[in-house]
C-alpha cells in the first residue's frame, strides 16, 4: 500500500514504515505528524484518485530528526565584469517515519438507501400510468 501525498509544496510518495525528508516542519522530535493532502491511494491494486483530494484518507508519520542537507554551491558569473559571486546553502529538512496510512470507508445509512428506493419506486409508478393513460386514448 503507498499514498501520494502533498507536503511542503510538493509531492511525496509515501509507503508504511518508509522515511521521508520533508522540508522543515514545525513538530519537535518524538511527536506525531499527520497529512490529509493525500492526492493517490494504491491499495492492493486498488487505486483512488483525488479531486483534488482523496476523501477520508489521511497519512500519519512520526518526527525522528530535524537536520540540514549537504551544502551546495551556488556561483553567480557575469561575463566580461569580472564579477564572480559564490555563495553556500543548507537547506534545512525533517526526517519523519511514515506509521499509517489510513481508509476510512463511507459509511451508507440504510434509511437514505432505502428512501432513494422508494422514491424510484413512486416515479417508475406514475410514469407507467402516464404510458398507459396515452395508449388507451
Amino acid at each position: 500500500m503507498y499514498a501520494i501525498i502533498e507536503a511542503c509544496g510538493r509531492q511525496y510518495k509515501v509507503q508504511e514504515g518508509e522515511t521521508v525528508y520533508f522540508e522543515k516542519l514545525d513538530a519537535e522530535e518524538g511527536k506525531k505528524v499527520s497529512f490529509d493532502k493525500v492526492v493517490l491511494v494504491s491499495n492492493d491494486g486498488k487505486i483512488q484518485v483525488g479531486n483534488p483530494y482523496v476523501a477520508n484518507a489521511k497519512v500519519e508519520g512520526t518526527v525522528v530528526s530535524h537536520g540540514r542537507g549537504k551544502k551546495i554551491l551556488v556561483f553567480k558569473y557575469k561575463a566580461k565584469k569580472n564579477e564572480r559571486k559564490t555563495r553556500g546553502h543548507r537547506q534545512d529538512y525533517t526526517k519523519v517515519e511514515i506509521t499509517s496510512i489510513k481508509l476510512k470507508a463511507e459509511k451508507v445509512e440504510k434509511s437514505e438507501t432505502t428512501e432513494k428506493v422508494e422514491k424510484t419506486e413512486k416515479v417508475d409508478k406514475t410514469d407507467n400510468a402516464k404510458k398507459t393513460a396515452k395508449s388507451t386514448k
